[in-house]
């Protein structure tokens, strides 16, 4: 079976090589429209604290629906291809993201920000140098998960036309090729793993930087 991925492989690079970067398009551009959303958000909803409750329980509530019955809900409305694939992967790492950046800044000491505050610093400031770079930890740990969910639930964009490696598992299931769909599978798995082994490894840098 190996020898018969090899030789799937070989012969089929340009293929590979056209998932893995549908797939890296994917996932990197729902991430980035993630944090794009869910950190401004998390700050907006730390001067609005009645409307953080709604907010974070409307969110956990996004994140309990399955990644495929959430690319499913695209249909009626965006159809299929990349536009519902990226949008209902963004919406699918925004609550781990979200969620953490809020907890982050709420749970800095506000002896801290009032310290900042009277030695003159402005809003800005003080939410600038005090609040994100001490809230930076547990932010990027919310980052870090988003990013390896998305990058699994992006093989299930494959079902609506979206591209990635999960062509190459569907295509492999529907003609019975087992090569293919190893291929697919092997390639969604190794590219799970290195994305949390990445990230950890930023994150404990981070970490170090931050106790230095």
């Amino acid at each position: 079976m190996l020898r018969d991925v090899l030789t799937w492989l070989v012969g089929h690079p340009k293929v590979f090589g056209q998932a893995v970067w549908q797939h890296l398009t994917l996932s990197c551009l729902a991430l980035t429209a993630a944090i794009a959303i869910a950190l401004p958000l998390s700050l907006v909803l730390l001067r609005w604290p009645r409307v953080a409750g709604v907010t974070v329980g409307v969110v956990t509530i996004l994140r309990a629906i399955p990644s495929l019955a959430l690319l499913a809900l695209m249909l009626p409305t965006l159809g299929t291809g990349f536009l519902p694939s990226f949008v209902a992967l963004a919406l699918y790492g925004l609550p781990a993201i979200l969620i953490n950046s809020y907890t982050g800044l709420r749970g800095i000491d506000a002896d801290i920000v009032e310290a900042a505050r009277g030695q003159g610093l402005s809003n800005r400031q003080v939410m600038y140098r005090i609040l994100i770079p001490l809230a930076l930890p547990v932010i990027f740990a919310g980052i870090r998960t988003a990013a390896v969910q998305i990058v699994s639930a992006a093989t299930l964009a494959a079902f609506i036309g979206g591209g990635g490696l999960g062509e190459l598992i569907t295509s492999g299931m529907g003609m019975l090729d087992m090569p293919q769909l190893i291929v697919g599978g092997l390639a969604v798995a190794a590219l799970a793993l290195c994305t949390e082994i990445g990230f950890g490894l930023m994150e404990r840098r981070m970490a170090r930087a931050g106790n230095a």
